[in-house]
């Protein structure tokens, strides 16, 4: 009976060594996997904006779909301007006299591939709308719209994708803190996103780290 005691207490003991262990070394563990990942994700997100931005300049509003979005990068063209200034004289009719008007002048120099502007000889502008990490084929969720700032009617988008996608594998009491996040040094909430539906903003929701990291 002894015996059997004591490799009882040992089992525990270990039971419970491996309980304090995992429960030091889990959350540098996720912490580690989380910063890869949501920097790869990140990286996505600033393709998406700069994608996003393109458009705009050429369309005057953000595209709805990543359809839309995508041809455009694959066949879409800048416009190469310069501004200069310059003058002329003009009869004021008040005075009877000739004055002299400044004005600003945009020449058009030519156009630039928005593709190889953005993306150089790289095609991953093609799977614009994928989760990196995602196992069950999750896309990035888009939208666009136009919102009334002050009387102004400002194009808005925004394209986002939620943590649980992303650390679909890791625990879930750590996932959920992982959700209730708010710190300035975290991605606050459950999402990370860049733009906004309510706001006139292209910023994403990440801190300074992870664009440290998706720029190595």
């Amino acid at each position: 009976m002894k015996t059997i005691i004591q490799i009882v207490l040992w089992i525990a003991c270990i039971g419970f060594g491996y309980l304090i262990y995992q429960s030091v070394t889990g959350p540098i563990e996720f912490k580690k996997v989380k910063q890869e990942r949501f920097a790869k994700v990140v990286s996505k997100l600033k393709d998406i904006r700069n994608a996003q931005e393109a458009y705009k300049t050429a369309n005057g509003k953000y595209a709805n779909d990543f359809k839309t979005l995508i041809s455009f990068v694959d066949t879409g063209k800048y416009t190469i301007t310069q501004q200069r200034d310059s003058s002329y004289m003009e009869m004021d009719k008040t005075y009877g006299i000739e004055l002299l008007k400044e004005i600003k002048i945009i020449d058009t120099l030519g156009f630039v591939s928005v593709k190889d502007s953005l993306f150089k000889n790289d095609d991953r502008y093609k799977s614009l709308m994928d989760v990196p990490y995602a196992q069950g084929g999750e896309k990035f969720e888009m939208k666009s719209a136009i919102i009334d700032k002050g009387g102004y009617k400002a194009p808005v988008f925004e394209a986002k994708v939620k943590k649980n996608v992303i650390l679909y594998d890791q625990p879930k009491d750590l996932l959920d803190r992982e959700n209730a996040q708010i710190s300035v040094e975290e991605v606050n909430g459950d999402v990370i996103k860049v733009g906004s539906l309510e706001q006139v903003s292209t910023s994403g929701n990440w801190p300074p780290i992870y664009d440290k990291k998706s720029d190595l």
